[in-house]
């Protein structure tokens, strides 16, 4: 199943029927993407989402990245704790996000190097930007 894991859906239907799945996604909010694949993601060093800072922060910096990280999981489990009853109602057993979306086969990520910032990535991950990736002006 070719799917977008911001709503997860495909990846229910994936688990319910047994089939591989291929996630197309340029990110995830909270940093689910990271955490499902079990990338190292240290708040002193990867910067995140709409904080515009780059991997070269300050101390400063760096205490709000630790901030901000902090306060995403409570916002977005709660923003996420539909579908993971969807989930659980539907596969029968208990779901979280983390594990739903840790079962995504490859991840192809719309993100380049160039434009973007070094990371720590695992080996399912695929980065096939630059087609149709800009760099911010």
């Amino acid at each position: 199943v070719l799917t977008d894991p911001v709503v997860p859906c495909g990846q229910i239907l994936a688990l319910h029927l047994s089939i591989p799945s291929i996630f197309f996604l340029r990110g995830l909010p909270c940093s689910f993407d990271l955490q499902a694949t079990q990338c190292p993601d240290p708040p002193s060093y990867v910067p995140r989402t709409f904080t515009d800072n780059s991997d070269h922060m300050t101390f400063i910096q760096r205490v709000e990245n630790l901030l901000l990280k902090s306060s995403e999981s409570f916002l977005c489990n709660f923003a996420y704790l539909p579908f993971e009853l969807l989930a659980s109602d539907f596969l029968h057993r208990p779901v979280t996000m983390k594990e739903l979306l840790s079962h995504g086969s490859i991840w192809l990520k719309r993100m380049d190097f160039v434009f973007e910032y070094p990371m720590p990535v695992m080996p399912n991950i695929a980065f096939i930007g630059g087609i149709n990736c800009g760099k911010k002006k």
